[in-house]
């Protein structure tokens, strides 16, 4: 059994709970056993909170065009349009016995620190950066990296398990 979505959400705190609930309601149809739901929803919800937060740059958002009409909207340092700043994408695969989730922003990308490949774990000693540290305890396999003038990517694994009599089990 093979089942894939993907999301292109705003870069607003209501995306996170709907990706999370996509995510859940895909996988408790399918019949994922409900430890391994809740471990990919929190890993989920933590990459998409970092999209929201990190994932782009609003406050140089500026109009173009004459007042009162509704002109394209373009941030005045990267000349990106807000689709590219003010969105960001889920994409999740379950695949056989394996899920796989990505999360892509168009923000800055990962400081030097966290542009490991497979990640690595890394001792926080502030708030910021938990939800990635906790992302890679929840998770089998997890990659942080960034793609070069377009954001960050978090991708993570997690081998399945099935509930007793899962309609759509391996």
């Amino acid at each position: 059994m093979s089942i894939w979505w993907s999301l292109h959400l705003r870069r607003e705190a209501a995306s996170v709970p709907l990706a999370r609930r996509f995510l859940l309601g895909t996988m408790e149809t399918a019949g994922v056993d409900p430890d391994i739901c809740f471990d990919l929803s929190v890993a989920l919800s933590e990459a998409c909170a970092n999209a929201v937060e990190h994932g782009g740059d609003r406050s140089g958002l500026v109009e173009h065009g004459e007042p009162g009409d509704h002109g394209e909207r373009t941030d005045s340092r990267s000349g990106k349009s807000p689709a590219d700043s003010g969105q960001y994408r889920v994409t999740a695969y379950l695949d056989g016995e394996m899920c796989r989730i990505e999360v892509a922003d168009s923000g800055p990308g990962f400081p030097a620190r966290r542009e490991l490949t497979p990640a690595a774990p890394v001792a926080c000693v502030a708030e910021s950066g938990r939800g990635l540290d906790l992302i890679e305890q929840l998770a089998d396999h997890v990659q942080f990296g960034n793609r070069p003038g377009r954001g960050a990517v978090v991708s993570f694994d997690k081998v399945l398990k099935w509930r007793e009599g899962a309609l759509l089990m391996v």
